[in-house]
């Protein structure tokens, strides 16, 4: 394993936190109506379905490689509290961001901002869930 050369660890000789991956967990009202959006709108396939006591409750999703599971809210902490505040999810690509926001569109999806070059050199688009969770896909702009 290569050393850890991050300033936190030159600073306190504590190494650092080296990810290779991440995995997102979202709360859905609907878990049958976000699944058709998530696989038949944005274009997810479903990697595995988790069942408890014979009952669907979430699944895994996966495009490329990233991973999702969307799970069924049990509305413990009530069915109106607000999801999706405060972050966004961020998907690359190297695919045509233009290519993809259409497709979303002309299966239903609604962009919340349409493909745009970005000043830090990508093209993106924004989008949000049934349940608002937020999401920016983007990929390197085209030379």
């Amino acid at each position: 394993m290569a050393a850890d050369t991050s300033v936190h660890a030159q600073a306190t000789g504590t190494p650092s936190l080296i990810a290779q991956g991440a995995g997102i967990s979202l709360t859905v009202k609907d878990l049958e109506k976000s699944l058709a959006w998530y696989t038949g709108v944005v274009g997810f396939a479903i990697d595995r379905r988790i069942e408890r006591e014979g009952k669907l409750r979430g699944v895994a999703l996966k495009a490329g490689n990233v991973r999702i599971s969307i799970n069924q809210d049990d509305g413990a902490k009530g069915w109106t509290r607000v999801k999706g505040e405060g972050f966004s999810i961020l998907i690359t690509t190297d695919q045509n961001i233009d290519d993809i926001a259409r497709g979303i569109k002309s299966r239903g999806g609604v962009l919340d901002m349409e493909p745009a070059d970005m000043p830090w050199g990508t093209r993106a688009f924004r989008l949000r869930d049934l349940d608002g969770y937020r999401f920016t896909i983007s990929s390197p702009r085209p030379a």
